[in-house]
């Protein structure tokens, strides 16, 4: 690139990309990293690697609705029969599961969708939207079952100990199964996450229900049935607030938790050639996409693509930011009257 024509392109905006190839003078890098090229005018899609995993989720989801579904009717059917809360509580649990199971089957089947000229991000937030939805569910199903629990401490009812107990076996049993399932794809999406965190709930309703039942049957104590209830609400409310509070700090664009903006703009200034930092913005697209948008301000003879290269690598691997918009400006250059963020 000669002298003139770094000047001309001094105020550029450059989208760097995760690869090691050299830049284009589209500022995009021609590299062997596959993408999806249907992904229409907006961001690349994810590696195909991760398509394949997001795949291998939907199929697992599939599978762990089919078994929950199925199970859900017996124990809904089980706990009217024998008068137990618990059981009844774990069903509610499990229709719940069933409907965030079937949201997010639809999330992750929506979210690859490719982008398009109104969506240019594509349809990525609607597993944020999926597990926000779920979040709430489960919150909801807790209130109502920790209120149904204090409305029988006063007289609790006799409950069919033995027959729930088998129940509940097969529902911990059918949970386990499930849980096992979804472990791999609920670290790498919140969608998934979300899902997962709802069996992984019923697990320990379950586990719950079959203390009950042995302490009904060797006491006689019918009290454990609704005690126990309001504390596996109490649990699973406390467990579902993480969830409810990550989701809505990726709709809300707050910076993901592992990044501090102090930290990475000090980092960036750090790389030989660049003058300041300002105007810096990073945030989640979905489970997995982290985008960083900003201004860096350069020496006036500097080379910008080793600047680039160096930025590139020091965001994709010490903050895991794969999505990243830098736009470049030489040291001399006056700011715009209307911008009025202060250069760091």
């Amino acid at each position: 690139m000669t002298s003139s024509d770094q000047n001309s392109d001094s105020n550029k905006q450059l989208e760097i990309v995760p690869t090691n190839q050299p830049f284009s003078a589209s500022g995009h890098s021609e590299h062997d990293h596959e993408h999806d090229r249907k992904s229409g005018p907006g961001p690349h899609s994810h590696a195909h690697s991760h398509g394949d995993a997001r795949m291998l989720s939907k199929q697992r989801l599939f599978t762990v609705l089919a078994i929950t579904g199925s199970f859900m009717i017996i124990e809904a059917v089980g706990g009217w029969l024998t008068g137990s809360l618990s059981l009844v509580a774990d069903a509610g649990h499990m229709l719940g599961d069933v409907a965030a199971l079937a949201l997010a089957v639809f999330a992750m089947w929506l979210s690859s969708k490719p982008a398009n000229s109104s969506r240019t991000f594509g349809y990525h937030r609607s597993e944020i939207l999926a597990a926000l939805a779920n979040s709430v569910m489960l919150v909801l199903i807790s209130i109502f079952v920790f209120g149904e629990a204090i409305s029988r401490f006063s007289n609790p009812p006799e409950v069919q100990s033995v027959p729930m107990l088998i129940v509940a076996t097969a529902g911990l049993v059918v949970n386990l199964i499930s849980m096992r399932l979804l472990t791999d794809g609920a670290e790498k999406s919140l969608n998934a996450k979300a899902a997962y965190l709802e069996v992984f709930s019923d697990m320990i309703a379950s586990a719950g229900v079959i203390v009950a039942s042995i302490i009904m049957i060797t006491t006689k104590w019918y009290l454990a049935d609704p005690l126990l209830s309001a504390l596996l609400s109490i649990f699973i409310l406390w467990r579902t607030w993480g969830l409810l509070k990550e989701s809505i700090d990726i709709l809300m664009e707050n910076a993901p938790g592992h990044v501090n903006l102090s930290e990475l703009t000090a980092a960036m200034a750090a790389v030989p050639g660049v003058v300041a930092v300002h105007d810096l913005h990073v945030w989640t697209i979905t489970s997995g996409m982290i985008a960083m948008s900003g201004h860096v301000a350069i020496q006036e003879n500097a080379d910008p693509e080793p600047i680039l290269d160096q930025l590139k690598d020091l965001l994709e691997h010490e903050y895991e930011i794969n999505h990243t918009t830098i736009q470049l400006e030489r040291e001399n250059k006056s700011r715009k009257r209307n911008d009025t963020c202060t250069v760091l």
